[in-house]
């Protein structure tokens, strides 16, 4: 008999699948910047990381792929920032040594005025601006750097979380739809098995007739037709077949029960599934236990679908 339908997981394997985005403004320093992050996912071999991130912020590229690396374990991830500033919200700074060279110059200027005689008004500070290069515009390279680096990094933690949060959900409606799919498997093979020991007694009987016909050739040898039909009715045995894809069920369902990154396993486990149902169908020689083999293998490839997107 088939052991009781699969349970709830405890810990619900998290899909591969999954989007969130998340918008930010700055304070302070920054408060000039807004931006937005956005990460989404599909199902993938292993995890495969591709960034669309401003190159000028630096160590985001870094930081952002060891967090991606630390909360994520499989999938073809996709992060991107938009990081835009506030239009106008350019700032004027002082250039220190053209400053410096600016006064140098402004002395040397009026001590060669004095020497000759001719004295010169000092300039006011708005004109020792106005100099070439003394002030400049702020770029956005020149901003608070660690400051900004330590808010984007907090909404992307923030992103990541709802992107987790998706991933779960996702997952447990995966493992709903899968623990339906592998209780059909098991009634599916159950039914299998009582196909087959209602099929026995025909195998029997064609197996006799045969002996009989054989055995009625003039120069047989009855021990060897009798080893003959004994590996035949051998092949047509399918208890060991019935018996793994059983052994399969309950590994199937405590992976579920176990969750977490199961999807490796149970991809695993769906080709031997698969395995088992094509050994059933080509050794039936029974229409009803062919149809229940065909079903089987309907509803593995169903499943496997559904597993490729388990993490």
């Amino acid at each position: 008999m088939t052991a009781a339908p699969t349970a709830a997981p405890t810990a619900a394997p998290l899909s591969m699948t999954a989007f969130a985005t998340v918008r930010g403004q700055g304070a302070g320093p920054i408060a000039a910047f807004s931006w937005v992050w956005e990460v989404r996912s599909v199902n993938g071999k292993g995890l495969d990381l591709r960034l669309r991130l401003p190159d000028w912020v630096e160590g985001l590229e870094p930081a952002v792929r060891a967090e991606l690396t630390r909360r994520i374990g499989r999938g073809n991830v996709s992060a991107g920032l938009r990081l835009t500033r506030a239009s106008g919200a350019e700032a004027l700074r002082v250039n220190p040594q053209a400053l410096a060279a600016a006064l140098e110059a402004l002395a040397q200027v009026q001590a060669a005025a004095g020497h000759v005689g001719v004295e010169l008004a000092a300039p006011s500070p708005a004109e020792v601006l106005a100099l070439r290069g003394v002030t400049e515009t702020a770029a956005a390279e020149d901003t608070d750097a660690p400051a900004l680096l330590a808010a984007l990094m907090a909404a992307l933690g923030a992103a990541l979380d709802d992107f987790e949060a998706m991933r779960r959900a996702e997952g447990a409606a995966l493992a709903q739809v899968l623990a339906g799919q592998i209780d059909r498997i098991a009634a599916l093979v159950d039914e299998a098995r009582a196909a087959a020991e209602a099929r026995r007694p025909r195998v029997a009987e064609s197996l006799r007739e045969a002996l009989a016909r054989v055995a009625e050739a003039t120069e047989a040898d009855p021990a060897r037709v009798a080893q003959e039909l004994a590996m035949l009715a051998l092949k047509a045995d399918v208890t060991e077949e019935l018996d793994r894809l059983t052994a399969h069920v309950a590994a199937a369902r405590a992976l579920l029960a176990q969750g977490g990154p199961v999807g490796r396993k149970l991809d695993f486990l769906s080709q031997e599934f698969n395995r088992e149902a094509n050994t059933l169908c080509s050794k039936s020689g029974d229409i009803a236990l062919t149809r229940i083999g065909l079903d089987l293998k309907h509803l593995i490839d169903q499943m496997r679908e559904q597993v490729q997107n388990l993490e």
